[in-house]
Protein backbone atom coordinates (compact mmCIF):
# COMPACT_ATOMS: atom_id res chain seq x y z
CA UNK A 1 0.00 0.00 0.00
CA UNK A 2 2.69 2.52 -0.81
CA UNK A 3 -0.09 4.31 -3.36
CA UNK A 4 -0.05 7.04 -1.37
CA UNK A 5 0.71 9.56 -4.43
CA UNK A 6 -2.32 11.04 -5.39
CA UNK A 7 -2.65 10.91 -9.31
CA UNK A 8 -4.04 14.00 -10.85
CA UNK A 9 -7.79 14.43 -12.00
CA UNK A 10 -7.76 13.58 -15.87
CA UNK A 11 -10.01 17.20 -16.11
CA UNK A 12 -7.30 18.43 -14.79
CA UNK A 13 -4.59 16.77 -17.10
CA UNK A 14 -6.81 17.34 -20.07
CA UNK A 15 -7.60 21.38 -18.46
CA UNK A 16 -3.54 21.67 -18.30
CA UNK A 17 -3.16 20.03 -21.84
CA UNK A 18 -5.55 22.20 -23.57
CA UNK A 19 -3.87 25.34 -21.79
CA UNK A 20 0.16 23.94 -22.98
CA UNK A 21 -2.09 23.69 -26.53
CA UNK A 22 -3.15 27.51 -27.34
CA UNK A 23 -0.41 28.86 -25.24
CA UNK A 24 1.84 27.31 -27.76
CA UNK A 25 -0.15 27.83 -30.87
CA UNK A 26 -0.30 31.67 -29.81
CA UNK A 27 4.04 31.39 -29.44
CA UNK A 28 3.49 31.98 -25.79
CA UNK A 29 6.04 30.86 -23.53
CA UNK A 30 5.35 29.53 -19.70
CA UNK A 31 6.97 32.61 -18.59
CA UNK A 32 4.92 35.08 -20.27
CA UNK A 33 2.07 33.75 -19.36
CA UNK A 34 2.57 33.41 -15.95
CA UNK A 35 4.01 37.09 -15.76
CA UNK A 36 0.81 37.96 -17.21
CA UNK A 37 -1.19 36.06 -14.18
CA UNK A 38 1.57 37.19 -11.61
CA UNK A 39 2.72 33.72 -10.86
CA UNK A 40 5.75 31.72 -11.75
CA UNK A 41 6.98 29.70 -15.15
CA UNK A 42 6.83 26.58 -12.68
CA UNK A 43 3.03 26.95 -11.64
CA UNK A 44 2.23 27.08 -15.03
CA UNK A 45 4.06 23.85 -15.58
CA UNK A 46 2.08 22.32 -12.95
CA UNK A 47 -1.39 23.42 -14.60
CA UNK A 48 -0.47 21.82 -17.64
CA UNK A 49 0.87 18.70 -16.43
CA UNK A 50 -2.52 18.68 -14.34
CA UNK A 51 -0.59 18.11 -10.80
CA UNK A 52 -2.33 21.62 -9.76
CA UNK A 53 -5.86 22.03 -10.15
CA UNK A 54 -6.19 25.78 -12.01
CA UNK A 55 -9.44 27.65 -9.87
CA UNK A 56 -12.11 28.78 -11.89
CA UNK A 57 -10.99 32.95 -11.37
CA UNK A 58 -7.26 31.93 -12.86
CA UNK A 59 -9.18 30.04 -15.62
CA UNK A 60 -10.97 33.05 -16.21
CA UNK A 61 -7.85 35.33 -16.52
CA UNK A 62 -6.02 32.21 -18.76
CA UNK A 63 -8.84 32.12 -21.35
CA UNK A 64 -8.42 36.05 -21.54
CA UNK A 65 -5.18 36.21 -21.85
CA UNK A 66 -5.35 33.59 -23.96
CA UNK A 67 -8.03 34.81 -26.03
CA UNK A 68 -10.23 31.69 -25.93
CA UNK A 69 -13.49 31.21 -23.97
CA UNK A 70 -13.49 28.79 -20.77
CA UNK A 71 -15.41 26.12 -22.78
CA UNK A 72 -12.71 25.61 -24.98
CA UNK A 73 -10.24 24.15 -21.89
CA UNK A 74 -13.21 21.66 -21.43
CA UNK A 75 -13.55 20.95 -25.06
CA UNK A 76 -13.14 16.82 -25.35
CA UNK A 77 -12.54 16.47 -21.85
CA UNK A 78 -12.80 12.84 -20.42
CA UNK A 79 -15.74 11.67 -19.02
CA UNK A 80 -17.56 14.59 -21.12
CA UNK A 81 -21.39 12.57 -20.73
CA UNK A 82 -22.85 13.88 -23.40
CA UNK A 83 -26.25 12.30 -25.06
CA UNK A 84 -24.11 9.74 -27.43
CA UNK A 85 -23.51 6.51 -26.62
CA UNK A 86 -20.09 5.12 -25.60
CA UNK A 87 -18.72 3.60 -28.35
CA UNK A 88 -18.98 6.87 -30.33
CA UNK A 89 -17.70 9.07 -27.38
CA UNK A 90 -14.57 6.87 -27.68
CA UNK A 91 -14.40 7.15 -31.25
CA UNK A 92 -14.53 11.31 -30.72
CA UNK A 93 -11.91 11.40 -28.49
CA UNK A 94 -9.32 9.75 -30.03
CA UNK A 95 -10.06 11.82 -33.77
CA UNK A 96 -9.76 15.07 -30.77
CA UNK A 97 -6.59 13.56 -29.31
CA UNK A 98 -4.90 12.79 -32.76
CA UNK A 99 -5.53 16.80 -33.25
CA UNK A 100 -4.29 17.90 -30.15
CA UNK A 101 -1.14 15.82 -30.47
CA UNK A 102 -0.58 17.22 -33.83
CA UNK A 103 -0.92 20.61 -33.04
CA UNK A 104 1.58 20.16 -30.02
CA UNK A 105 4.06 18.78 -32.63
CA UNK A 106 6.07 20.65 -34.21
CA UNK A 107 5.40 20.45 -37.46
CA UNK A 108 2.07 20.70 -36.50
CA UNK A 109 2.76 24.36 -35.02
CA UNK A 110 4.31 25.31 -37.91
CA UNK A 111 1.84 24.74 -40.30
CA UNK A 112 -0.52 25.77 -38.38
CA UNK A 113 1.52 29.46 -37.65
CA UNK A 114 1.84 29.55 -41.15
CA UNK A 115 -1.46 28.50 -42.50
CA UNK A 116 -3.41 31.43 -40.47
CA UNK A 117 -0.93 34.01 -42.37
CA UNK A 118 -2.43 32.98 -45.10
CA UNK A 119 -4.91 35.85 -45.65
CA UNK A 120 -6.65 34.44 -49.03
CA UNK A 121 -9.68 32.44 -47.95
CA UNK A 122 -9.07 30.89 -51.99
CA UNK A 123 -5.57 29.75 -51.37
CA UNK A 124 -6.48 28.04 -48.07
CA UNK A 125 -8.80 26.21 -49.95
CA UNK A 126 -6.38 25.46 -52.07
CA UNK A 127 -3.99 24.19 -49.24
CA UNK A 128 -6.57 21.95 -48.06
CA UNK A 129 -7.45 20.55 -51.37
CA UNK A 130 -3.94 19.81 -51.95
CA UNK A 131 -3.24 18.06 -48.54
CA UNK A 132 -6.57 15.86 -49.42
CA UNK A 133 -5.35 14.99 -52.21
CA UNK A 134 -2.09 14.16 -51.18
CA UNK A 135 -3.22 11.89 -48.03
CA UNK A 136 -5.63 10.41 -50.64
CA UNK A 137 -2.32 8.80 -52.83
CA UNK A 138 -0.80 7.66 -50.00
CA UNK A 139 -4.08 5.74 -48.72
CA UNK A 140 -4.25 4.25 -52.58
CA UNK A 141 -0.86 2.75 -52.12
Amino acid sequence: MIENKKKPNPIDIHVGSRIRLRRTMLGMSQEKLGEALGITFQQIQKYEKGTNRVGASRLQNISAILNVPVSFFFEDAPGDGGSGSGASGMAEASSSNYVVDFLSSSEGLQLNRAFVKIGDPKVRRKIVDLVKALAADVDSE
